[in-house]
């Protein structure tokens, strides 16, 4: 049992179905049904009655429900537990709407202070991000907009731009530049952990069944297999192009993100040192 299927029968509960709950949680419905498939066989009951296409919790699921709530809870509170404590610890705890923006923020700060232990925590959503800086659960936090919360200060810190990654050979990968409208419709391989950028590949390619892996090595592994398109960025850790890949530029705004690092007003005079 894994705390990804309590996460996600909590979510069915949530969303009312399996499939809205895929789609909340960027899983796909098959994907989804699999893995509860799984929690089933490792309780040796069932824990939905299905009828039709629809599904909905049984007794037993109700009592998972429960179950798994005060487990995910228990979770939690050993997360804030181990946060406090690695505050104690010269660690900064960053939460973050995007990956890329904690590789150059962990590398300034081990710059200005060599020894620093980097606890990232990625999100989809702002709000969440300033409200665990606001209460002193995260050191920094990294939105994509100015904050005018009381307490709190911010300033620009990056800019990120996506590209595109188009198999050689793909009819698109002749084109100098691409709008996400170019490219609706392709199947698309993503790498879960990109925080906001999951919604915005949605959004703008509505029509483009997007391929999500979990597991970094995988994703790799696929890019070099397969022949969906992907996504990179001027950010990205590797400066080196997948081979096979051609990089095509993106000409929607929406591609191009600058990002805010926030804090505490006390602890603003680190923003000084990150600029």
């Amino acid at each position: 049992m894994e705390l990804d299927q309590l996460r996600q029968l909590v979510a069915i509960e949530r969303e009312g179905t399996i499939t809205a709950a895929a789609a909340s949680l960027h899983l796909t419905q098959p994907s989804l049904s699999r893995s509860m498939q799984r929690l089933e066989a490792e309780l040796g009951c069932e824990l939905f009655d299905h009828e039709g296409n629809r599904v909905r919790l049984n007794e037993a699921g109700r009592v998972a429900i429960e179950h798994a709530k005060d487990v995910l809870d228990a979770e939690r509170s050993l997360r804030e537990a181990i946060i406090d404590l690695s505050r104690r610890r010269r660690t900064f705890v960053i939460r973050s709407v995007a990956p890329a923006p904690v590789w150059r923020l962990a590398a300034r700060l081990c710059e200005e202070e060599p020894g620093t232990i980097i606890e990232p925590f990625l999100t989809d959503s702002e709000a969440e991000v300033a409200d665990a800086v606001a209460k002193g659960h995260a050191d920094l936090g990294v939105v994509l907009h100015a904050l005018m919360t009381p307490g709190l200060s911010s300033r620009p810190f990056m800019t990120e731009t996506l590209e595109f990654l188009v198999p050689e050979g793909h009819p698109l990968a002749e084109r100098e530049e691409l709008s996400f409208a170019d490219a609706d419709g392709e199947p698309f391989l993503i790498y879960s952990q990109v925080g906001f950028w999951m919604n915005l590949h949605r959004r703008e390619m509505p029509h483009s069944q997007v391929l999500v892996q979990e597991d970094r090595t995988v994703f790799t592994q696929l890019l070099a297999t397969t022949d969906v398109l992907a996504f990179t960025t001027d950010a990205s850790q590797s400066a080196t192009t997948p081979p096979g890949r051609v990089r095509v530029p993106i000409t929607d705004a929406s591609a191009r993100q600058t990002f805010f690092v926030c804090c505490r007003e006390e602890n603003a005079p680190i923003l000084e040192k990150l600029a």
